[in-house]
């Protein structure tokens, strides 16, 4: 035990810690600390490490968006209750008004929404045709003491009847016709009343019997329509009665007889070609040689030297 205490005493065993060695003696040195120097040993200095504080995120700024407001249209502010009070009560006086001056039902207040049937000015169209009514009314008994009667009227309508029944034209043109018939008979009444409407009617057919030919006919395609139609309806009145072309036919159709008459003389030349069988082209000259069409093409007139003479300068050329 004594021994084994002084190898202890000589041999101190450091202990580390704050105490040091044990018993106060010196620490030997380790092998990598023999030299032949004296080396102080300074205590280490450690750096003090600052606390890391927690970084915080950047906020990234995004670039505003222009933000497109869209208007809502407003209502439209309601009328004070003195402005619709003020309103309504014009209506109910309107109405009041409206049922004072028609006490019965109103017939066209149904057709307000149907501008075509001028329902604001149907009243007022009515009492203009009752006026006329009274002012261009038939006298009774206009033909007393003329050589015309009520039979020879009776078979003039009844005739117009049958053309307006053959042309499906609508009623209102007979009823028309009629009426300006009898207004017409009691102003300048006459003998050939008769007649006088069945050569305006061979007039027309005559005309458009013409002018059918004039379909046919290379040379006269570059003539206006408008020179075709009158020199046509001036041929036919020359042809049936010799009648000229009077001033309000010239003025209304801005053709006088000077410019007309190369036209006719190009259409008798084509009433010549299907009369005399120069064309084989018929087809219009058998149409209008029925009955439904008054046989307008088998006039002897058209036949006449006065037809011939016009046409005569063209068909010398062909």
């Amino acid at each position: 035990m004594e021994i084994h205490a002084l190898r202890n005493a000589n041999n101190p065993v450091f202990i580390g810690g704050k105490g040091g060695p044990v018993n106060g003696a010196a620490r030997r040195a380790v092998f990598g600390e023999l030299s032949n120097f004296n080396v102080t040993h300074k205590p280490v200095q450690t750096k003090k490490v600052q606390p890391v504080l927690p970084v915080k995120p950047i906020a990234v700024v995004q670039p505003k968006r222009a933000q497109v407001q869209h208007e809502i249209p407003q209502p439209a502010p309601a009328l004070p209750p003195a402005q619709a009070d003020v309103s309504m009560k014009e209506e109910e006086l309107c109405q009041a008004f409206s049922n004072t001056l028609f006490p019965v039902e109103d017939i066209d207040e149904g057709d307000a929404d149907m501008p075509q049937l001028c329902p604001e000015y149907v009243k007022d169209i009515y009492a203009y045709l009752r006026s006329l009514e009274s002012q261009q009314s038939v006298r009774p008994l206009y033909m007393r003491g003329y050589d015309i009667n009520a039979r020879m009227r009776a078979l003039l309508v009844d005739w117009l009847i049958q053309v307006h029944s053959r042309f499906q034209l609508l009623q209102e043109t007979l009823y028309m016709t009629v009426a300006i018939l009898d207004r017409f008979l009691q102003v300048r009444v006459a003998q050939n009343c008769f007649f006088f409407f069945k050569q305006l009617k061979n007039k027309h057919t005559l005309a458009k019997y013409f002018l059918e030919l004039t379909l046919l006919d290379y040379d006269m395609v570059h003539f206006n329509p408008s020179e075709t139609a009158a020199a046509a309806l001036f041929l036919s009145q020359l042809v049936l009665d010799g009648q000229k072309w009077s001033p309000t036919q010239q003025h209304y159709s801005t053709y006088d007889e000077a410019h007309l008459k190369p036209i006719m003389q190009h259409i008798a030349k084509n009433v010549v070609m299907v009369n005399e069988g120069l064309t084989k082209h018929v087809t219009v000259r058998k149409k209008y040689s029925s009955s439904r069409l008054m046989k307008i093409s088998l006039l002897p007139q058209l036949k006449s030297s006065f037809v011939k003479d016009l046409a005569a300068p063209l068909l010398s050329r062909s």
